[in-house]
């Protein structure tokens, strides 16, 4: 089975997600291949204000305390949205320099909502699964009130936001334009494509159950019962990835072939890579699954939350 890890390593390793300054060099290298001479006085203190919050010290609010919901999933989906927008730009499409912002910002502050305020001090973040959306759109119009250059997008921020709720039917939304509405589908796709594709993605599945059931989240009895049902939502994904979120995944293939010179979609081969991977534990390994998840400690960080 090691086998697998070997080959679903490469589109987690492009980028190295622990070294934040690494990832944001990333963001301004491929922002640029969009926009050469593009201004990144918001995106960069937006990126380290994230990072502040998301490490505890960002004023009037707690540390993060989701270990499926973190800052490394955060960069992922700002990486993702990222490769996309790259991908439709080699495909003639052209986004303006507050797109562009918005759809960065977008990306980073997505899940800011399941940060707990200072004065919160019972339960983790997760509590707030489902109203996390609404909390992160709420941080954003505190974070920008009296901005001039971004009063008029809150609603931007709002409905791109909402594009990465699993039940959202984008073509319901009235977007401000048609790129508003790429950007959309672009942050619910990178959402997705982001965690499924992490090499760490099964491991922190079973984190995902515990916030799950803090959450009051019904339809998973158990850790392993969640690693089952992942293979109905995977598929389920890709319907929605195809349906609802227009099928702006397959721009991001392009990017690969421009930005690393590979033919091909890396997140699709990390998501394949990881659900068969998934399949053959259940099938083999239903009793002792454990003991094969067990990258970067995370088994252990598990059972000293159990």
């Amino acid at each position: 089975m090691e086998a697998h890890h070997k080959k679903n390593q490469i589109v987690s390793q492009l980028v190295d997600l622990s070294d934040h300054q690494q990832v944001l060099e990333e963001v301004q290298i491929i922002t640029r291949l969009i926009s050469p001479s593009f201004d990144f006085k918001y995106v960069i203190k937006v990126f380290w204000d994230v990072e502040t919050l998301f490490r505890g010290e960002y004023p009037g609010y707690r540390a993060c305390n989701t270990e499926y919901h973190d800052i490394r999933h955060t960069h992922q989906v700002l990486l993702g949205i990222l490769r996309l927008m790259h991908g439709a730009f080699i495909s003639g499409i052209r986004f303006s320099e507050k797109e562009i912002n918005i759809g960065l910002i977008g990306s980073m502050m997505h899940d800011t909502g399941y940060i707990q305020k200072s004065s919160d001090e019972t339960g983790t973040g997760a509590k707030y699964t489902m109203i996390h959306i609404q909390r992160s759109i709420g941080f954003i119009q505190k974070y920008f009130a009296g901005n001039a250059y971004f009063e008029d997008s809150i609603p931007d921020f709002t409905d791109i936001l909402n594009c990465t709720g699993l039940t959202t039917m984008t073509p319901e939304i009235k977007f401000s334009s048609s790129n508003v509405a790429l950007l959309g589908k672009m942050l619910g796709t990178a959402d997705l494509l982001g965690q499924m594709s992490d090499r760490l993605y099964l491991e922190k599945l079973l984190f995902l159950y515990l916030e799950f059931h803090e959450a009051g989240i019904k339809g998973f009895t158990s850790e392993f019962n969640l690693l089952e049902k992942t293979i109905g939502f995977y598929e389920m994904t890709q319907k929605r990835l195809a349906d609802e979120l227009g099928g702006v995944k397959d721009y991001a293939i392009h990017h690969f072939r421009e930005r690393w010179h590979i033919d091909r979609d890396l997140y699709v081969d990390a998501i394949n890579n990881n659900i068969e991977y998934l399949k053959k534990l259940l099938i083999d390994h239903p009793d002792d699954y454990l003991s094969f998840l067990r990258r970067a400690e995370l088994t252990r960080k598990l059972r000293e939350l159990r």
